[in-house]
C-alpha cells in the first residue's frame, strides 16, 4: 500500500481540501516514523497506511483517516499530543489520544496471571468507554486490529494465541454489534486460522472439494432468477454470497451434535438479490416463492424486524430442480450498505454533518456502557457484562406499555426485571408472559410481552437467584446487582451464612472439612473470613468449588526421585510401583476429586480408598498402604446417594429425569417409607467426578418436597 493508491480511493467520495490534510498527515508520519520497522521487517509505516485504506473501505471522514495515520505517533515516536493539535486541530488530536490508550492492551511479560487479567480488563473497559464517547475511536482500533492479525504470522506462537483468543472474545463480535460485517468476518477467521489451523484448514479442504460444481450449478440457478425477476418488472442484481471458514465450522460443530455431517449444511449455495425499494424485496420475494418451492421452517423477515446492530434482509430457503436446497438474501442497496458497514456506514461519521436522532437511537446500547462501568467498580465485572450482555445475539421483547427492550439470548424474565431497574428486580415476586405466569427461570423469546409482578417493599434477592444450576440469570448485569446486594448486608451474616454453606457442600460431598483452607487458597483468599463471606453474598458459588476442587485433584503432579508412574485401568496412578492391578474399594467409593490412598491386597492388586475411608482409618498394617493420584483417563465412577423427601407420587419420576439431563446412568435404586409420610430413595449412580455430582445434587435439591440429599457410603 502506497499514499497515491490510499489518494486515488478516497477522492471517490471527499472533497479536495480533505485530501490535502489527508496527504499532509501522510508526510507528518512518514517523518515520525523513519528508521522504524515491524518485527515482519517492513517498514513501520505501512502499518497505519494499511489501518487507513481498511477505513477508506469504510468510507469514513478525512478526520478518522488522519487519526489513522497518526495513531502510533505518539505512543513510539515521542510525538506530544499538543504537537498534534497545532498541526491537525482539536478533533484529529482527541482521536489520536483516544485510540493511542487503546493501544496498550497486550499483557505485560512477568506480570502474575490474575494481574495480566485485571490489566487487560482495565484496558478494555476503557476501549469500550471511549467507544461510547465516539464510535470513531473504535472503527480506528477494529482496523487496527485487522492489519494486525493479517500480519500476526511474524509473531510467537505464544502471542499468535493470545491476540487471537482476545479478538474473537472482544474484537469480532464487536464488529458484529456495530453490524460491520466487512470486517467481522475477517476478524473471525484469522483468529480460528491461528486459534486451531487443523480445523481452519480441515474446513478449507472440504469448502474446496467441489468448488467448481457449486458454483456451476449457482451461476445457472441465477441466470434463471434474474430472467424471472425481470419478467416480473423488478431491477435486481444477483451475486454468489461468499460462506465464510469460521461460520462453516461453527455450522459443522452445531450439525456434529445433532448427528449430521457436513453435506448436511444447505447455505453453502447462497445467493444474493439486490434490488431499489423495500417493495422489491417483496416483489422479488414472492416471484422466488413461485418459482421454487419455499422451505418454511427457514424464512425470516429482517425487514420488518431488523437486528438490534440495525441488519435488515429477507431470508428465505427454497428447493431448486426438486431436492437441491438454496438460500436466498433479499435486500436493498441501502441495506446492503448498512450490512457491511454497520453503523460506520451512516453519514454521521462524514464528518461535518448534524446529527440525526433515529441513528442516536440505534445505538443506544453503547449508554450502557457508561452507566455500567459506573455502576461496576471492578473492570473484570464490567467486562462479564459486556461480553456476555452486549457482544452476544439479543431477544427483542416488550413491556406492558409496547416499549421495545433488547436483552441478551437466553435472558429470563428475571434479568428483564433487573434490566428495567435494580429496584424492580429487587422487589420481584413473579412474572407474566403474554398475560401467562410462567417461572422467573423462564427464558424470553422474541416477541414476549413481559410484566413484572413485585412485592410493594423490597425484600431483597435470593441467593437462589445466583446458583447457576437453577437458572434463575443469565446475564451478568443482574448477577452483579445481586452481588452487590448480598455485599451491602452485614458481613458477619454474609462469613456465617458462608462457612454453613461451604461445610454443608463438603458434607454433602463427603470431603474432609479440615480442607477449607486449602480451597480458599485455590481462589487467592488467605483469610477463611473473607473466603466465607464471598461465598456468602454470593461472589463464588458452590459449584465453582466443586469444579475447582475437581480440577485441582486431576493436575498432573511432579514426584521427584521415584520411577516414572503408571496409568492403570482404573484410571489412577500408582506412583513408584511398577504393573500393578487397582480397584476402587467398594466401602468407600472414591470419585476423582477426592483424596485417595491405596492399599495392596493379597489377591487383588492395590485397592483404591479414600484417605478419610473408615476402612484406612482403622487399619493396622499401615505398610500395606501405599500412594496413589488420579490419572487422566475418563471413567465413570460408583457413587451412592441418599435423598430424603416428604413422599409423593411422582417423586422418583422427578428424580430419575434430572438424573437423565445430566447424562447420568442409574445403576440400582431403594427405597424407604416411614410413618411421619417421607421417603429416603437410595441410587447408585455412575459418576464422572466431583463437579458433576455437586451440580446433579443441587438440581436434585431443587426439586419440590426434597428436605436433604447427600452422598453417602455403604
Amino acid at each position: 500500500m502506497d499514499i497515491a493508491s490510499l489518494m486515488e480511493k478516497t477522492s471517490g467520495y471527499l472533497p479536495a481540501e480533505k485530501l490535502a490534510l489527508i496527504e499532509k498527515a501522510y508526510h507528518f508520519a512518514l517523518q515520525a516514523h523513519q528508521g522504524q520497522r515491524r518485527k515482519s521487517g517492513e517498514p513501520y509505516l505501512e502499518h497505519p497506511l494499511e489501518t487507513a485504506n481498511i477505513l477508506v473501505d469504510l468510507q469514513l471522514g478525512a478526520s478518522s483517516l488522519v487519526a489513522a495515520l497518526l495513531h502510533d505517533s505518539v505512543e513510539d515516536c515521542g510525538v506530544t499530543l499538543a504537537e498534534i493539535e497545532d498541526k491537525f486541530g482539536p478533533e484529529i488530536s482527541k482521536l489520536v489520544d483516544g485510540t493511542t490508550k487503546l493501544s496498550r492492551l497486550s499483557w505485560k511479560a512477568g506480570e502474575k496471571r490474575t494481574e495480566e487479567k485485571k490489566s487487560q480488563a482495565e484496558n478494555l473497559r476503557k476501549m469500550l468507554v471511549a467507544m461510547a464517547e465516539d464510535l470513531r475511536v473504535v472503527f480506528i482500533k477494529l482496523a487496527d486490529r485487522l492489519h494486525n492479525m493479517r500480519t500476526l504470522g511474524a509473531l510467537t506462537p505464544g502471542k499468535q494465541n493470545s491476540i487471537a483468543q482476545e479478538t474473537l472474545e472482544i474484537y469480532a463480535p464487536l464488529a458484529h454489534r456495530l453490524g460491520i460485517w466487512e470486517l467481522k468476518w475477517q476478524l473471525e477467521d484469522l483468529s480460528f486460522k491461528y486459534l486451531d489451523p487443523q480445523k481452519y484448514h480441515r474446513v478449507v479442504n472440504l469448502v474446496a472439494a467441489h468448488r467448481d460444481q457449486r458454483e456451476g450449478l449457482l451461476t445457472q440457478i441465477a441466470q434463471m432468477l434474474r430472467d424471472e425477476l425481470q419478467k416480473g418488472g423488478v431491477k435486481t442484481d444477483i451475486a454468489g454470497r461468499p460462506k465464510h471458514i469460521y461460520s462453516i465450522h461453527q455450522k459443522m460443530e452445531k450439525y456434529a451434535s445433532q448427528g449430521k455431517h457436513f453435506g448436511d449444511i444447505h447455505d453453502l449455495l447462497a445467493l444474493r438479490v439486490l434490488v431499489d425499494t423495500v417493495a422489491d424485496c417483496y416483489s422479488a420475494l414472492g416471484i422466488l416463492h413461485n418459482l421454487w418451492r419455499p422451505y418454511p421452517e427457514e424464512f425470516n423477515d429482517f425487514i420488518a424486524n431488523p437486528k438490534g446492530n440495525g441488519y435488515q434482509s429477507l431470508h428465505t430457503t427454497v428447493m431448486c430442480f426438486g431436492t437441491t436446497l438454496l438460500e436466498v438474501q433479499i435486500r436493498t442497496q441501502e441495506m446492503h450498505r448498512i450490512s457491511e458497514y454497520g453503523v460506520a456506514a451512516h453519514w454521521r461519521y462524514k464528518e461535518g454533518e448534524k446529527r440525526d436522532l433515529q441513528f442516536e437511537q440505534k445505538i443506544a446500547w453503547l449508554r450502557q456502557l457508561l452507566e455500567w462501568q459506573r455502576e461496576l467498580p471492578y473492570a473484570e465485572e464490567f467486562l462479564e457484562s459486556v461480553k456476555t450482555d452486549i457482544l452476544i445475539d439479543q431477544v427483542f421483547v416488550y413491556t406492558p406499555k409496547g416499549e421495545i427492550k433488547g436483552l441478551p439470548k437466553g435472558a429470563t424474565s428475571l434479568d428483564f426485571a433487573y434490566y428495567i431497574h435494580t429496584d424492580l428486580g429487587h422487589r420481584c415476586i413473579g412474572a407474566k408472559v403474554n398475560s401467562r405466569l410462567i417461572p422467573l427461570s423462564y427464558q424470553l423469546n422474541n416477541g414476549d410481552t413481559v410484566e413484572i409482578l413485585s412485592a410493594k417493599r423490597a425484600k431483597g434477592p435470593s441467593r437462589d437467584w445466583l446458583n447457576p444450576n437453577l437458572g434463575f440469570v443469565s446475564t451478568s448485569h443482574a448477577r452483579g446487582k445481586i452481588r452487590y446486594w448480598f455485599k451491602q448486608q452485614e458481613k458477619a451474616e454474609n462469613i456465617e451464612r458462608g462457612k454453613q454453606l461451604l461445610e454443608k457442600e463438603l458434607r454433602r460431598l463427603s470431603i474432609s472439612l479440615g480442607k477449607q483452607e486449602e480451597i480458599a487458597r485455590l481462589f487467592k483468599y488467605e483469610s477463611l473470613d473473607d473466603f466465607f463471606a464471598a461465598i456468602g453474598y454470593g461472589g463464588i458459588t458452590l459449584h465453582q468449588i466443586a469444579v475447582k476442587v475437581a480440577a485441582q485433584e486431576e493436575q498432573p503432579r511432579v514426584v521427584e526421585l521415584t520411577p516414572p508412574s503408571r496409568v492403570t485401568p482404573s484410571g489412577v496412578q500408582v506412583l513408584g510401583v511398577g504393573d500393578l492391578l487397582t480397584c476402587l474399594a467398594h466401602c468407600c467409593h472414591p470419585l476423582p476429586g477426592d483424596e485417595i490412598i491405596g492399599y495392596i491386597t493379597r489377591n487383588r492388586g492395590v485397592a483404591i480408598h479414600r484417605k478419610d475411608c473408615h476402612s484406612i482409618a482403622h487399619e493396622d498394617e499401615k505398610e500395606r498402604l501405599i500412594a496413589v493420584e488420579w490419572g487422566h483417563i475418563a471413567h465413570l465412577y460408583p457413587v451412592v446417594i441418599r435423598v430424603e423427601a416428604l413422599d409423593r407420587v411422582g417423586l422418583l419420576r422427578d428424580i430419575s429425569a434430572i438424573v437423565a439431563e445430566e447424562k447420568v446412568n442409574i445403576a440400582s435404586v431403594s427405597t424407604e417409607e416411614y410413618e411421619d409420610s417421607t421417603t429416603a430413595i437410595s441410587l447408585a449412580l455412575e459418576i464422572k467426578g466431583v463437579a458433576q455430582l455437586s451440580r446433579l445434587l443441587s438440581k436434585i435439591e431443587g426439586i419440590s418436597g426434597v428436605i436433604n440429599v447427600a452422598r453417602v457410603e455403604n
